[in-house]
């Protein structure tokens, strides 16, 4: 998932083109921006040439790290 994803280190869109895979583009931008307007991550832009967008985890985002983990090992079992 891309809050998976996001707690292992992906911050820039093609890094979590690369940790999701098989998503398209337009359905990862989609669920990025639900995601930031569910308040679980931020997204930053930083002012360089080329300008870049980069995402991290709100605080809120950051508590349900418990609950992804415990899904993911609940998938795995």
């Amino acid at each position: 998932s891309i809050l998976w994803a996001s707690y292992e280190g992906a911050s820039r869109f093609n890094e979590f083109r690369q940790s999701v895979g098989g998503i398209p583009p337009t359905t990862l931008a989609l669920r990025l921006v639900e995601l930031e307007d569910a308040g679980l991550l931020e997204r930053s832009v930083i002012d360089a040439r080329p300008p870049r967008v980069e995402y991290r985890l709100t605080e809120e985002g950051q508590s349900l790290k418990r609950v992804v983990d415990a899904l993911a090992a609940w998938a795995l079992a």
